[in-house]
């Protein structure tokens, strides 16, 4: 009888994870007629069937559903035992998979991977840009090493070390430059843009207005801060944006910024990762590395 084999798990994981046989061959970079040839295997090896075929996607049996949680299990170990055996063989090197949320991502990452490259050359770094809950998902999955988000992040099985503190501006219509900062309170009566549900500065947002998250629905939202500040220089309404966003958005678009009224909301930045990843000390040389870097490139150096 043959054996399972960590590339039956790897092509099973992303299978589970895609639902789909197309989008997970195009992930594991194989052939779908690979992929399925290997997850028959898989099934036959098991004696049971993982997986019910559907024409557009498929679902997970009760089995598979409970075989892609001890999976995942298993890959994070098994990625872990690298991490361990890197985490002793000296300088800081290999593989770095590090998440960061997109409203932070364009106005730091290129800073993040300049300065990694000098400090660390040995590293490989693999950047990816995702919403909180993702990048979350994925920490605790071991799909990541590390992530730059908004603090506090959820869970006490994460390491934080925050990188940066900043404030939240006005972004209005350019002829609204002279007119008075409007109170909290006068924002909900505006036509406030946000980002779409999933984004943490989105709640960030709500929170400073005293909005809940059932916001009306006249209420504009956009996918990107660059869409926002789009549309308030079209003259739709207006937004909030963090200050590092500042240089590179109120450029773009015939708009003004202005200082919000005290107490300013703020948001706080900063790098987390598990705390019993083997690279855990390696990682906090990093993020203390990186702090300079991206104060310096937020706008704060």
């Amino acid at each position: 009888m043959n054996a399972i084999t960590m590339r039956h798990l790897r092509y099973f994981e992303a299978l589970a994870q895609h639902g789909h046989f197309g989008r997970a061959a195009e992930a594991c970079a194989i052939s779908q007629p690979a992929l399925s040839l290997q997850m028959k295997e898989l099934e036959e090896i098991l004696g049971a069937g993982l997986i019910e075929r559907g024409a557009r996607q498929i679902r997970l049996t009760r089995l598979g559903e409970e075989f892609a949680q001890r999976t995942r299990e298993i890959l994070r170990a098994v990625d872990e035992l690298g991490a361990l055996a890197r985490a002793t063989s000296g300088p800081l090197s290999g593989r770095l998979r590090l998440g960061v949320i997109p409203t932070v991502a364009p106005y730091v990452l290129p800073a993040v991977i300049q300065h990694l490259a000098a400090s660390f050359p040995l590293l490989d770094l693999r950047p990816r840009e995702a919403v909180t809950q993702r990048l979350l998902d994925d920490l605790t999955e071991g799909k990541l090493d590390a992530a730059i988000m908004a603090l506090p992040a959820s869970g006490s099985a994460l390491t934080e070390y925050p990188l940066l503190e900043e404030e939240f501006v006005l972004v209005r219509p350019v002829a609204d430059r002279d007119k008075p900062v409007p109170k909290p309170e006068h924002l909900r009566e505006m036509r406030l843009l946000l980002l779409e549900e999933g984004h943490c500065f989105r709640e960030q947002a709500l929170s400073f207005c005293r909005l809940s998250s059932a916001v009306p629905r006249d209420l504009m939202e956009g996918s990107t801060l660059s869409t926002l500040v789009q549309m308030v220089g079209a003259g739709i309404g207006v937004t909030l944006i963090p200050q590092m966003a500042v240089g590179i958005e109120a450029r773009s678009a015939p708009v003004s910024v202005a200082q919000l009224p005290q107490p300013r909301p703020t948001r706080r930045i900063g790098m987390v990762w598990r705390r019993t990843n083997p690279l855990a000390e390696q990682l906090g040389v990093i993020a203390g590395h990186l702090q300079g870097a991206i104060a310096r490139a937020a706008g704060q150096g």
